[in-house]
């Protein structure tokens, strides 16, 4: 359930208001359709819609301060940024842009594979995922673990938010401690970040 993450909008329409409580997107799926999907690259590629995100509607807010501007307020952070990175390849490789870019955020928070209880990596196509998971051996029960864009769908500039508070909020429901986040930006591109909750 995507309670914590999500607030209710009213939308004004011709037909009068409504009043969405929950994202649409994972409930749009026909499982009869997939194993009949054409590839969408390739004659005899493996990418179809079934393996892709779609692009979504969508918005996502953080609140980032600092930590004497929290206290001032009388605000309660959850969680701190421990580092963040950037890595670029060559285009025809955007698809493993992720792997570098969580390795740099790694390095530059001081950490190991092993230090991370949960990861969110952002896809437009489910390789980019797979790719980092083999590439550093992360087992599927701690990668995107409520699902990724393939199956939330992919709200062009609020994928970064979305994805952080997604992990943040898995972080708090399973007692993890540490999380990495990460996004493929395309044109081989890809940006992490480092969290830490906050007690």
């Amino acid at each position: 359930s995507f309670d914590r993450e999500t607030e209710p909008v009213t939308v004004r329409t011709r037909k009068g208001e409504v009043t969405v409580t929950q994202d649409e997107q994972p409930f749009n799926a026909d499982l009869g359709k997939i194993p009949k999907l054409r590839p969408a690259f390739r004659k005899d590629g493996t990418v179809t819609p079934a393996n892709s995100s779609s692009i979504s509607d969508g918005a996502s807010a953080l609140v980032l301060t600092t930590q004497s501007e929290a206290e001032k307020r009388g605000l309660t952070p959850r969680a701190r940024i421990v580092a963040h990175a950037t890595h670029a390849q060559e285009p025809a490789w955007f698809t493993t842009a992720p792997v570098g870019a969580i390795d740099k955020v790694l390095e530059k928070a001081g950490w190991t594979k092993a230090d991370v209880g949960l990861y969110e990596v952002n896809e437009a196509f489910a390789v980019v995922t797979m790719a980092a998971m083999k590439e550093h051996g992360l087992p599927h029960d701690i990668v995107n673990v409520h699902g990724g864009a393939c199956a939330l769908g992919h709200p062009i500039g609020a994928s970064g938010a979305r994805i952080i508070v997604t992990l943040l909020t898995a972080m708090e429901r399973k007692g993890v401690e540490r999380g990495v986040a990460s996004l493929c930006i395309g044109g081989g591109e890809a940006t992490a970040i480092a969290i830490e909750r906050l007690h």
